[in-house]
């Protein structure tokens, strides 16, 4: 990823157009939608409205207009501005990972626990979880309790990576929901509904109610009156969930296949401001449209948005690896080790899910991950960084500038640039 946005922004210097451009230009499209390894890009118009709307929201234009006219004033500090898209792909590409159980027990008091394979730690999957069952059984989600991770409730659980915890996890929570369910509804047929004449294919669960028929014949049955009939008459109220991916296949001997699922889809536009003196710099703004199909919980999924872009600003910024003449690594520990911090929060920043565009293959309803996608936007940053030191040479080249850029680098790019283009204006008797 980043060698391709770097050839970008490369390709738009020596061509004198701006790098969103030459970026659109390149977009999948159709008749141009396969990837190197034969597989087909779904939902390629999904991009290109994604970063149009970001295009006007952020007022990408007129802020491009307005800093090229600042730089030409300002010889010192120089800012910098970016739109980069990222297009990733959702699933372990070691096709056996993409599986994942759970287990579902009703309690006579009609309480639900559900256990599954998916490690909680912090990006809010047990939620997302005990939402999932919520939904299936008609039920408050405050009725589901989750009990922790343990192979001894669900075995040969995958990783919790890749970003596939909700994906696996939750259809897998879901199976058990929909064969329990199902048991239920035969129940109910059977014993509660057989002389009324209900249609059993109608049966839904909803508001903590068993409802079949509708209108005037509507009957309803709440759920721990349910639970507690189906339990006196020897109905088992436990249920095993299972789920794998289907469709993805890949032969690592030729490089060929599907490997993944879906793709999920995002840009970011960041602002920068850098002093070419000290190399100093500070992100100024940044603005986020991430596409997460149809969101399994807005909130959670924002802040997976906000937390994945600052992680990846700050591995490619500030999160330096050095090791002594012994091969010791010294950037071991927080002094050394520059992880960013709520110091680093851009002034503005403006986050917002893509509305409107369910997943078009049958995740999770019609959801999509959201952990490692928005961790890429963070290049946005560093294209930035590139475009704001670009000025120092009239936008003619994009400098190089290896990652973490650190102040020290961003300085030393500066310097280069400032030095060779100032003895070329020189030579040409510029002012």
């Amino acid at each position: 990823m980043m060698v391709i946005e770097a050839a970008m922004d490369d390709i738009a210097r020596r061509i004198g157009e701006d790098p969103l451009t030459v970026r659109k230009r390149n977009f999948y499209r159709p008749g141009r939608q396969t990837t190197h390894y034969g597989q087909q890009v779904d939902q390629i118009k999904l991009l290109r409205e994604l970063v149009e709307q970001l295009e006007t929201s952020s007022e990408y234009w007129a802020r491009r207009r307005a800093i090229t006219e600042f730089n030409a004033e300002s010889p010192i500090i120089k800012r910098g501005l970016a739109l980069t898209p990222v297009k990733f792909g959702i699933s372990f590409t070691a096709k056996h990972l993409n599986q994942a159980g759970a287990l579902l027990h009703v309690y006579t008091d009609g309480s639900v626990m559900i256990n599954h394979g998916g490690t909680e730690m912090g990006q809010g999957l047990h939620t997302k979880i005990c939402q999932v069952v919520a939904r299936e059984l008609g039920l408050d989600v405050d009725e589901v309790r989750i009990t922790a991770t343990r192979t001894d409730k669900v075995p040969n659980t995958s990783p919790t990576a890749a970003s596939s915890g909700a994906d696996l996890n939750g259809q897998a929570a879901r199976d058990a929901c929909v064969k329990l369910k199902q048991r239920l509804f035969d129940f109910a047929h059977e014993h509660l509904y057989k002389d009324q004449g209900l249609d059993r294919e109608e049966m839904r669960m909803e508001a903590g109610h068993l409802v079949a028929g509708h209108g005037e014949s509507e009957q309803r049955i709440p759920w721990g009156e349910l639970v507690q009939s189906a339990y006196l008459n020897r109905i088992s109220l436990s249920e095993k969930g299972f789920y794998a991916t289907p469709l993805i296949h890949y032969d690592r001997n030729v490089g060929q296949g599907r490997p993944f699922y879906y793709y999920a889809f995002g840009a970011a536009v960041a602002e920068v401001s850098v002093d070419t003196l000290s190399g100093e710099y500070q992100v100024e703004r940044v603005d986020i449209l991430h596409d997460v199909g149809d969101s399994l919980n807005p909130a959670i999924d924002i802040g997976q948005v906000e937390g994945g872009f600052i992680q990846g600003m700050g591995w490619l910024t500030s999160e330096e690896l050095k090791w002594n003449e012994a091969g010791r690594l010294i950037s071991d520990g927080p002094a050394t080790y520059k992880i960013p911090t709520y110091g680093d929060l851009p002034p503005v920043f403006n986050v917002k899910l893509m509305e409107g565009h369910p997943n078009s293959m049958a995740s999770i309803y019609r959801s999509k991950a959201v952990g490692e996608p928005p961790f890429m936007l963070g290049m946005a940053v560093w294209s930035a960084l590139r475009d704001a030191l670009a000025s120092l040479a009239d936008y003619a080249e994009a400098p190089r500038l290896d990652t973490p850029a650190t102040p020290e680098r961003v300085l030393l790019a500066a310097e280069e640039l400032r030095s060779r283009y100032d003895s070329a204006r020189l030579e040409r008797g510029a002012p």
